[in-house]
């Protein structure tokens, strides 16, 4: 099985990292060398992967196609690529719907939509697929843990919070500024910060029981740091503006 890419930005680049460090069995992966040093990065460390400066040779010469471009991109080339139906063609563009992914593609291939996140290249989190698909859910079984959308609709919930990636880490760094501002070397500070979030997921993933409530309760005592953040934060209305964020991005992923 030869595995296709058009477009080697962040997450494709994620993708075929994982996927070259797994077992997963295929021929070679062709990429296209939109960034051409990135494509050049993946050639060299990878002795199966090949790099095309056409996307129709990516589409004639491989089995799945997966595509990794900007919504603005992919509207322009997708239409004029000239599919087969026996092809998988599997979508990480947030805002191109399956109905208008049909139209542009125009055959009756094997279409599915994902959204894979940089840490798929450790092999780890979440791949959200919809529609079901129980050899797409495979593949990303061995790369991160496919979950799998019958509806749509309900997978531009899990679009929105994938929208959260940056603002996370833009938490470690403030964390981690504020560390070296007062004195601590950035190194030690990133490593403890980083380390802490890290840990406390975790936690969460073992431990939440039913209700992330409970961790949130259990981390405070009364009068205690951890109640002075939440309520400090709550008043400042943080956790309001998160939730008005991801409505926002919902907004968007919904037109």
């Amino acid at each position: 099985m030869n595995l296709g890419f058009i477009g080697t930005g962040k997450i494709a680049s994620s993708v075929i990292t994982g996927i070259c460090k797994s077992k997963i069995i295929f021929k070679k992966i062709i990429i296209s060398e939109r960034n051409k040093k990135t494509a050049k990065t993946l050639k060299r460390k990878f002795k199966k992967i090949n790099i095309s400066k056409k996307n129709q040779e990516i589409v004639d010469k491989c089995d799945w196609i997966f595509l990794s471009v900007t919504p603005t991109v992919g509207e322009k080339i997708i239409k004029d690529l000239k599919f087969k139906s026996s092809h998988t063609i599997i979508s990480f563009i947030s805002t191109i719907t399956l109905s208008q992914l049909k139209k542009s593609i125009k055959v009756k291939a094997n279409i599915v939509r994902a959204i894979p996140l940089p840490p798929i290249s450790l092999k780890k989190g979440p791949v959200p697929i919809c529609p079901p698909n129980p050899k797409i859910k495979k593949f990303f079984n061995q790369i991160g843990t496919t979950v799998e959308i019958k509806n749509e609709k309900s997978s531009i919930n899990f679009w929105s919070t994938s929208g959260m990636m940056a603002p996370f880490y833009e938490l470690l760094r403030v964390m981690t500024d504020w560390l070296v501002k007062r004195g601590v070397k950035r190194d030690n500070a990133q490593k403890y910060i980083t380390s802490l979030f890290l840990a406390l997921s975790q936690d969460a993933v073992v431990n939440s029981k039913e209700d992330l409530k409970y961790l949130v309760k259990e981390s405070q005592t009364p009068k205690g740091l951890n109640e002075q953040g939440v309520k400090e934060l709550t008043k400042a209305g943080f956790y309001k503006s998160l939730e008005k964020t991801l409505n926002s991005i919902h907004k968007r992923l919904n037109k």
